[in-house]
């Protein structure tokens, strides 16, 4: 079973202690169930060390192992392609390209910087993508929005069709919904795709990347779900579930 994680879990959204704690549970339930589970997410302002890390520290009992997330995916496609980055993402994700060489760049690397996204250093992405032969545009997601306490707020796929327009490049997408960021979770859960189910809120990102790469997909009716969804064009989940704790049953019905 792959499972995405919304963004804001972490900080325990809208200050709800107890639906953290009713999502522990029924992570245990899964793992007692005997279903593989891996968690699939397109957080890019922490490293993925530090977001187990969090996760553990409020009582989740979840590793490294069991977390995909676009960070390392690109590091990997940046060793593999001898690429030289320049950063443009938030500042609590920089030491996963520690060990990268980032010296006279000959791509850019956009995550969801946040804070970080200036029109300078915008600028300076654009200037850099501009002066390349072969440009080359790497996003760790291309999400339009997300979610935290305060409400909706754009996320890093706004930024990079900014400078696919101003450079006139098609960017390589790693997380969410990109078929690679699934493969990898696949690998790491070392099942077929036929064999697992992914249960998300994101029409296009969890639900459309998991179906293009073979998987059954639930939309569960909460986080980013909106009623427009279920007349999406091109995408149409396998089922719709009001929660994530009736997916979970429904599933553990049919072992």
């Amino acid at each position: 079973m792959a499972l995405t994680v919304p963004r804001g879990a972490e900080e325990g959204e809208g200050g709800e202690e107890e639906h953290l704690q009713v999502l522990d549970s029924l992570l245990q339930k899964i793992k007692a169930s005997g279903l593989k589970l891996q968690l699939c997410t397109n957080e890019t302002q922490a490293t993925r060390e530090k977001f187990v890390k969090k996760l553990q520290g409020m009582g989740f009992d979840i590793s490294v192992a069991e977390v995909t997330a676009p960070a390392p995916a690109a590091c990997r496609l940046l060793k593999e392609r001898g690429l030289r980055p320049h950063l443009l993402v938030h500042d609590d994700l920089v030491p996963e390209f520690a060990e990268l060489d980032k010296t006279n760049p000959n791509c850019v690397v956009l995550g969801d910087a946040a804070e970080n996204f200036t029109y300078a250093n915008l600028n300076e992405a654009f200037r850099l993508l501009i002066g390349m032969e072969k440009p080359v545009l790497i996003s760790l997601g291309r999400g339009r929005y997300y979610k935290e306490t305060d409400g909706l707020k754009l996320d890093v796929g706004a930024y990079m069709k900014a400078l696919e327009y101003a450079c006139d490049v098609q960017a390589e997408v790693v997380g969410k919904p990109a078929k690679t960021f699934f493969e990898s979770a696949l690998a790491e859960l070392g099942l077929p795709p036929e064999q697992v189910i992914m249960i998300g809120d994101d029409i296009v990102n969890d639900v459309g990347g998991a179906q293009r790469c073979g998987m059954r997909a639930l939309q569960v009716r909460t986080g980013k779900y909106r009623p427009c969804d279920e007349n999406h064009p091109h995408v149409k989940p396998d089922a719709y579930v009001n929660n994530l704790a009736e997916a979970i049953d429904i599933l553990l019905q049919q072992l």
